[in-house]
């Protein structure tokens, strides 16, 4: 008994510090979280200072978030949407022939839903999430996170803030335009080589796209840029090692938001789906 025992404990002790520093690192985001929103909010109390301080960063964050972000997004959603009407006209005419008339309804609630903010997320995180947690943490390791407390400004406030409202802006643009490009690229597909006639496709894009699908991918959207864009500054803020844990700090800040990404996106389905 006493060695089925020992046997427990030591099975238990190798899970025992990974999941501790699982629990410690998610508290550290979770309060990083909690400083940066008390920041914004103290600054929306302060119009002046928002204007004068924070604007020009705002703005230069917003086109390296968004504008840059573009091409990206365009190629990645409209050849999504190409393979999905592909592949969904093809099985379904292949089960029941004439189905493939509701592909328009398909591939526009399957982007509008799911496919739009996830996919956009994910390629957000990797291109600019991994920028982030680059880019401090190379502050982090030159000292540059330290002069900036010499000099009274809080470094949380001061890179996070343009970083985190440009985020939430331009994500859900960017998504709404991976929805609109997909559904194009589906059209592209349907009219071209499953010869389906446009006034069929958009019919079916009009009567199964409402505005709650629309909102639901919206509000996942906004979800999915305060996670990647809190974890990158996580990540960079926790820099430590030279150039390995810069490297380190970037490839954990998109892996694991990534995987929240996904996991997030579930129970936000799932409590969409009560409406």
């Amino acid at each position: 008994m006493n060695r089925r025992i020992m046997q427990g404990l030591i099975f238990l002790d190798k899970f025992w510090d990974p999941g501790m520093n699982i629990v410690e690192d998610m508290g550290r985001v979770f309060l990083l979280s909690g400083r940066l929103l008390r920041a914004i909010f103290k600054l929306m109390l302060q119009p002046v200072r928002l204007r004068d301080f924070y604007l020009r960063p705002i703005l230069e964050q917003m086109v390296r978030v968004g504008v840059n972000s573009i091409p990206v997004v365009i190629t990645t959603a409209l050849f999504t949407g190409m393979v999905l009407a592909i592949q969904t006209g093809v099985t379904m005419e292949s089960k029941i022939a004439g189905s493939s008339i509701f592909i328009g309804n398909i591939v526009s609630l399957s982007l509008v839903r799911e496919l739009g903010p996830v996919l956009t997320a994910l390629l957000v995180t990797g291109r600019v999430g991994s920028a982030i947690a680059a880019e401090i943490g190379s502050m982090k390791i030159t000292e540059q996170i330290d002069a900036l407390r010499t000099l009274a400004a809080e470094p949380v406030e001061y890179l996070g803030i343009p970083r985190f409202v440009a985020m939430l802006v331009m994500l859900p643009v960017l998504t709404v335009l991976a929805d609109v490009l997909g559904t194009m690229g589906g059209w592209m597909v349907s009219s071209l080589y499953l010869e389906i006639s446009s006034t069929v496709y958009w019919d079916g894009v009009r009567s199964g796209v409402e505005s709650l699908d629309i909102l639901s991918g919206l509000i996942k959207s906004l979800f999915f840029a305060a996670i990647l864009c809190i974890f990158a500054l996580h990540r960079g803020f926790s820099t430590q090692g030279g150039a390995v844990g810069v490297g380190r700090a970037t490839t954990s800040a998109v892996v694991n938001a990534s995987i929240t990404i996904l996991i997030v996106d579930y129970f936000l389905a799932q409590t969409f789906a009560l409406f």
